[in-house]
């Protein structure tokens, strides 16, 4: 369905609320054509501003020196931060959890900007799980990587049942699906002091990284929060 500068992909209930997938052309830049999540009416994420995505997956690259990595993403959304990973050679495979079936069918139907690159890509793979519930069970192999892009923040959650994995027996039970140097990195638009202080009990080493950007969709200067965690 297309109306003005609009045009709907997907609109359909989900389990966390009424997601829709969409296109639009910004009017204040004539030309420049953006793809955007919303959730419940309410903007999720978008195409126009993916410089936090990207740079999860950059640092986290920037802070491992192997090779033959494998990669787990929780949280496949609009695919950037699965993208950046496998810009690097070092990289051998990509695993991306998504909860939702909706958001895996559009990447799968090319409907998302970054699908052609993804779906052709031979090391990358989605699999329809809770990435949540997998890093609480018993590990099925060893991640020298595992990115997590879901919630908003540590404390502002799109699901109840994901509030373990950010405590500190959460964060215990995580680290064992991490090889040895391995690291978890985690996505937030906000600060998480709690959290910060949860993954330095359970790991040597934390680091918290700002990653700030001109949103041009609401003209402020806008930070992301993120936070990586490894062993020495």
């Amino acid at each position: 369905m297309t109306t003005g500068n609009l045009e709907i992909l997907a609109y359909e209930e989900s389990p966390i609320g009424m997601i829709c997938l969409r296109r639009r052309e910004l009017l204040a830049s004539p030309g420049t054509v953006i793809t955007e999540i919303t959730l419940d009416h309410e903007l999720l994420m978008s195409s126009h501003h993916t410089e936090s995505e990207r740079a999860l997956s950059s640092f986290a690259l920037d802070r491992h020196p192997g090779e033959t990595l494998r990669v787990l993403v929780g949280g496949l959304g609009l695919g950037y931060t699965a993208h950046e990973v496998l810009r690097s050679p070092r990289v051998d495979r990509v695993t991306v959890v998504e909860f939702l079936p909706q958001v895996i069918d559009w990447m799968a139907k090319g409907l998302v900007p970054l699908a052609e690159d993804l779906n052709r890509d031979s090391r990358f793979e989605v699999a329809e799980n809770d990435v949540y519930a997998l890093l609480a069970g018993e590990p099925q192999g060893a991640f020298d990587l595992i990115l997590i892009d879901v919630d908003h923040s540590p404390d502002e959650r799109l699901g109840a049942g994901n509030a373990s994995f950010y405590s500190e027996q959460g964060l215990v039970l995580a680290k064992q699906h991490l090889a040895p140097a391995g690291i978890l990195g985690v996505w937030s638009y906000a600060e998480s002091s709690p959290f910060a202080d949860a993954l330095r009990t359970v790991f040597d080493r934390v680091d918290v990284e700002r990653v700030s950007f001109d949103n041009q969709l609401t003209h402020e200067n806008e930070t992301n929060w993120l936070f990586f965690a490894s062993d020495d």
